[in-house]
């Protein structure tokens, strides 16, 4: 492999989020389906010699001890004993704190891309629980495909998704994850469901009505996606809200409408990363 190499982060979207219940430590229980779309951020890798992870032209102006892409670094250093160090790149695309999972996929990347740069042997299974230190949804983008998720995020299965396109609108305001799931007027008693239920029936994001009470822009941006699209969803806590279309020409085209009024832009939903199609991975779940 040629070094340096560019690798992909891809976003997400939850197509839905019922939050199932609580747990005495405090973490709450959800259903949800992860849907990858082609819309990434993009890392740069080229190993050195230091052993130090220098982060080159990071805009996310997050302090180095706090950023994903360096404590995932760190600590596949630390769990393999690996000597050899990185410099890193990062063009930021995706929005930060818009629910789309960019952080999470930016922390896969890293973990992947210098598991193979670095020669340290693991695969994706034993990748996965270094994922969970980093966070519940770094374990989606180690995967590498569009699965069904419950307990807190981490017990993921197959799900076969239908194509689609998606027109997502990102609000200008910025989303407080733990506040949204401590707030007293969550919903935290939806009844499970099975997956075929899922791609039959009505489902919701549980977190909508809370985040649209803290943050009235997200019910516009909700309410101008109504007036285009078909049922116009929140991903994650968000703040960032999609419509699915069923092909691009007419994702353009409600595109098209909405861009004078806010932040917009449209992506492919796809079954496999197109991370894991660069290194030559294979997914968990193919």
């Amino acid at each position: 492999m040629k070094y340096p190499i560019t690798l992909p982060a891809p976003a997400k979207l939850n197509l839905f989020l019922h939050i199932t219940g609580q747990r005495e430590d405090g973490y709450h229980t959800l259903q949800t389906v992860f849907q990858l779309i082609d819309f990434c951020d993009e890392l740069t890798f080229s190993p050195n010699n230091t052993g130090v992870i220098h982060l080159v032209n990071d805009t996310s102006k997050i302090k180095e001890s706090d950023n994903l892409i360096w404590r995932a670094a760190k600590l596949l250093q630390h769990e393999t004993d690996c000597t050899s160090g990185a410099n890193i790149t990062l063009n930021k695309r995706i929005p930060m704190g818009g629910g789309l999972g960019g952080g999470s996929s930016d922390a896969a990347s890293t973990l992947l891309a210098l598991n193979k740069l670095w020669e340290t042997g693991l695969s994706i299974e034993e990748l996965m629980p270094l994922g969970l230190q980093l966070g519940a949804d770094v374990p989606v983008f180690l995967g590498g495909s569009s699965v069904w998720a419950e307990g807190i995020g981490e017990k993921l299965s197959p799900i076969a998704l239908p194509e689609q396109w998606f027109l997502i609108v990102s609000p200008d305001c910025h989303v407080d994850t733990a506040k949204i799931f401590r707030h007293k007027q969550l919903t935290r008693d939806s009844n499970t469901i099975r997956i075929p239920a899922f791609l039959t029936e009505g489902t919701r994001n549980d977190c909508e009505d809370v985040v649209k009470k803290l943050h009235p822009e997200i019910g516009t941006a909700l309410d101008m996606l109504a007036e285009i699209g078909s049922k116009p969803r929140m991903t994650g806590t968000g703040a960032c809200v999609f419509s699915a279309f069923k092909n691009e020409q007419n994702a353009r085209q409600a595109l098209e409408t909405i861009r004078p009024f806010s932040k917009a832009f449209i992506a492919k939903g796809v079954q496999h990363s197109p991370l894991h199609e660069k290194l030559g991975l294979r997914p968990l779940f193919s």
